[in-house]
């Protein structure tokens, strides 16, 4: 049978706050993907009503939204269950987001990462035969930027440029599934810097490669820029790996 959902801390909204169903949204997210709510857990709509002090149909809504990325589904006359992580829809952004906000964060990041590796070499291969001139050009133009706001030690601007840059190589691969991956990578990027799992100033080495791709692309140099970019991902996974040793392995859910 299942359990009656658990307290979550949680602040409460004030009804006249605008924004409600993105707030909850994100509270009752993080807490699932944190395990905060273990699966099995059952939410109730008065419960959650009295808890957050919001309306019916915010609760409804953001249990609908929660449902649509696998990690809720409701059942007659039980509630809605708290479903199990190998559920989840693991490639939507905020589920990324939440899950780099919980304690499982080095697991996300090294999922993530492994993709990367999969994906991202190809992607570089398949830019150098399709990109135009033009996009070859401003890839170019990106290696520089990043080159000038590493050594500046500027990371705002060189978080934006990398996320821009990783992007583009996808854009330029001609794959549309390629493309769609480009809010999973820019999340993996941003929850990296914003966590601090990533160097203050990036490695020179690093900011080569990015370069090297780049040309190589425009070059239409395929098993260059395929191996500049596997080079990039073995770095980002030696800069996490200290980490996952010194943490360990998450839990499984």
């Amino acid at each position: 049978m299942a359990t009656p959902s658990p307290e979550v801390a949680s602040v409460r909204l004030d009804p006249a706050e605008p924004g409600l169903h993105a707030r909850l949204l994100d509270q009752l997210g993080t807490a699932v993907c944190a395990g905060q709510l273990a699966p099995g857990s059952v939410l109730y709509i008065d419960d959650l009503v009295e808890q957050y002090a919001v309306s019916r149909s915010v609760v409804r809504e953001v249990l609908r939204v929660l449902a649509s990325m696998g990690l809720v589904e409701s059942r007659r006359r039980v509630g809605t269950l708290i479903r199990a992580a190998r559920d989840w829809n693991v490639f939507d952004p905020q589920v990324i987001r939440w899950r780099l906000a919980s304690a499982g964060r080095i697991a996300q990041l090294r999922s993530i990462t492994e993709l990367r590796t999969a994906v991202e070499p190809q992607a570089a291969s398949l830019a150098a035969l399709r990109a135009t001139p033009q996009e070859a050009s401003e890839l170019v133009g990106l290696a520089a930027k990043m080159w000038a706001a590493g050594k500046a030690g500027d990371e705002a601007e060189f978080l934006r440029l990398d996320i821009e840059f990783h992007r583009q190589v996808l854009v330029d691969s001609g794959n549309e599934m390629f493309v769609k991956l480009h809010e999973l990578v820019a999340e993996v990027l941003a929850g990296r810097y914003h966590y601090d799992l990533m160097p203050h100033y990036p490695h020179e080495e690093a900011l080569q490669l990015h370069a090297d791709v780049a040309q190589a692309i425009q070059r239409h140099d395929g098993e260059r820029a395929k191996t500049a970019m596997v080079q990039i991902m073995e770095q980002a996974m030696t800069e996490m790996s200290a980490i996952w040793a010194q943490t360990g392995p998450d839990p499984v859910s």
